[in-house]
């Protein structure tokens, strides 16, 4: 997969260095390390600048914020004391020459660099190399003779080589300062009568979290001894109300999660993906999926369902003689997790989805019809939620049989005279929250399909691709979905390593139901000048978590709502 340059350079040649026409080429195909792009590849005719022997003392700034498309750089031969901070900023450096100056260190940011095969620092006068280093983890040539190294790192390099000390600095590296607190943005301060919060996670399965998949984090640092311990105090720390977890397995679902957080007032709902069904226990416990905690002094588990996408979708009369159901979604075992709840003070219902859409790039088909299956699933569930008996005994529900996959030891706290259920004419009026990862950016068709309620069988997505009904007819849902943070700029990212980044995990929301009143912000902008990609000491997942609040309309509200702005449009928030 080939990404954009970042910039349109002119035609030019510097020093005799060969101009040439290329594609910069970023990535590769695997998940945490898929090539950044938009859709959009610009051709860039030259990505190597010579400015070695030219005497040199500085350079501008200005060099590394107007050539980001930069692949290789010389600036050899010169008279160079240091290096700009804002050399982290030339990430699509592979190769970097900077022997034969004055250099007396290097800076932290050179780690940003996570690109490069080839840093030759020969002949200057460096006598350590900073940890970030380290995170060089495709480095394949570091040339540092001629420099006067402390005795520790030559030994390194003596007893085993550049690339041994590369790993040596990379596990060496210490945590540094915590960023500062993402910020809470306030989008409603309405007085209401309830109130909702929902935190969505994607947490990094164990057994994803690999050094060759992460290969610029420390290895202790991707150890689950050491992740889980943070992924739980962030859980803790949110206090939310509804948890969607994703990528958790079972084993640290049953042995971990459900425990530690059942001292927090919270039970769980689980399923792992479909491929579990087929394993031994001991295979079968690390399947990971999808996990949805619940406060249960404020809500009651009426029911629940899993969504698995391959199964429905060769089981539809109109796509199970598709090939494509065979060969590209049958293969994909993602499923969804639905539980519908009733508040045990208000008696307000709320359906709940989590979810995990596939993740490859080459397949958008296959991530657009699970959404489609998903959203026609959601739509017949809701549909027979609306006829749900009344709660007449709340009481009842604290360790009904729903509720029983807890070991909480706490109190639950049923207010003395709860509200009777509420009643929903149909589905659509249930207030709805859709969370998850989606592995999807704005334009796409699952963005598309959930925002705009309905895409056309020959979506781009689709192309050259056949789906019984959905390809024929096109998908269609019947829910007003927004998503939490549209009322503000979205998220810088979500998914956050150093060849993608990007918002794929979402907090979708029924606006007729439910209205925004707050969101979590970005992560500290200033932090990321120095950490190329997540998990790192402080982020244990390469996603990182999403959290909003929400205040549930009264039924007066809603009906006024579609008196007011008809059944196509969305009250903005």
């Amino acid at each position: 997969m080939f990404g954009q340059t970042h910039q349109q350079g002119q035609h030019m040649m510097m020093n005799g260095a060969p101009g040439h026409q290329r594609y910069v080429q970023l990535g590769n195909d695997e998940e945490g390390n898929r090539a950044t792009t938009n859709g959009e590849i610009r051709r860039q005719d030259w990505d190597a600048m010579d400015l070695s022997g030219q005497g040199l003392r500085a350079l501008s700034p200005s060099l590394f914020s107007d050539y980001l498309f930069l692949g290789k750089l010389f600036i050899d031969n010169n008279r160079l004391t240091r290096l700009d901070p804002s050399l982290g900023s030339l990430r699509s450096l592979t190769h970097l020459d900077a022997s034969n100056n004055q250099l007396v260190d290097v800076p932290e940011e050179i780690g940003m660099l996570v690109n490069l095969k080839s840093l030759l620092l020969f002949d200057n006068n460096i006598r350590s190399l900073p940890n970030e280093i380290g995170y060089l983890y495709k480095l394949e040539m570091l040339g540092v003779e001629g420099n006067p190294l402390d005795e520790d790192m030559k030994d390194e390099i003596i007893r085993k080589g550049s690339r041994a000390l590369v790993t040596h600095l990379r596990e060496s590296t210490a945590a540094g300062p915590p960023p500062n607190e993402r910020d809470w943005h306030i989008l409603d301060e309405t007085p209401t009568s309830e109130i909702l919060s929902v935190l969505s996670y994607n947490i990094l399965c164990d057994k994803y979290a690999t050094s060759s998949q992460y290969g610029y984090t420390p290895s202790e640092v991707l150890s689950w001894n050491y992740r889980k311990n943070i992924i739980l105090g962030e859980v803790k720390d949110h206090d939310a109300d509804i948890v969607c977890l994703q990528e958790v397995d079972q084993e640290r679902y049953n042995e971990f999660f459900r425990r530690e957080l059942s001292y927090q007032d919270y039970r769980g709902v689980f399923s792992p993906k479909t491929r579990a069904k087929t394993m031994a226990d001991k295979e079968a416990k690390f399947v990971d999926g999808c996990a949805t905690f619940f406060k249960s002094s404020k809500y009651i588990l009426l029911d629940k369902h899993v969504i698995d996408f391959a199964n429905t979708a060769i089981n539809r009369p109109d796509m199970k003689g598709e090939h494509d159901t065979f060969n590209r979604v049958m293969p994909r075992d993602h499923i969804a997790v639905v539980t519908f709840f009733e508040n045990r003070a208000t008696g307000s219902r709320l359906i709940v989805v989590n979810v995990h859409i596939y993740w490859h790039p080459a397949f958008k088909d296959v991530k657009l019809v699970q959404v489609a299956i998903m959203l026609e699933q959601i739509t017949r569930l809701s549909d027979r939620w609306a006829k749900h008996p009344a709660c007449t005994d709340k009481a009842a529900f604290q360790h009904g049989e729903l509720d029983t996959e807890s070991n909480f030891t706490g109190t639950d706290a049923t207010p003395d005279e709860p509200a009777p259920s509420q009643e929903y004419p149909n589905g659509t009026q249930i207030p709805l929250l859709i969370c998850g990862d989606f592995n999807s950016t704005i334009g796409t068709g699952v963005y598309d399909l959930i925002t705009q309620g309905r895409v056309s069988g020959d979506h781009s997505d689709l192309v050259n691709h056949s789906y019984g009904n959905f390809t024929r007819d096109g998908m269609a849902h019947p829910f007003k979905l927004k998503s939490a943070y549209s009322g503000t700029d979205e998220l810088s990212f979500t998914n956050y390593t150093p060849a993608y980044s990007a918002v794929i995990d979402y907090i979708w929301y029924s606006a007729n139901a439910l209205q925004v009143r707050g969101v979590l912000g970005d992560v500290d902008l200033d932090y990321l000048s120095k950490v190329p990609g997540f998990p790192n000491h402080h982020f244990p997942s390469d996603h990182v978590a999403l959290r909003a609040e929400f205040s549930v309309k009264s039924r007066k509200e809603i009906k006024a709502v579609e008196a007011k702005f008809g059944p196509q449009k969305e009250r903005r928030s």
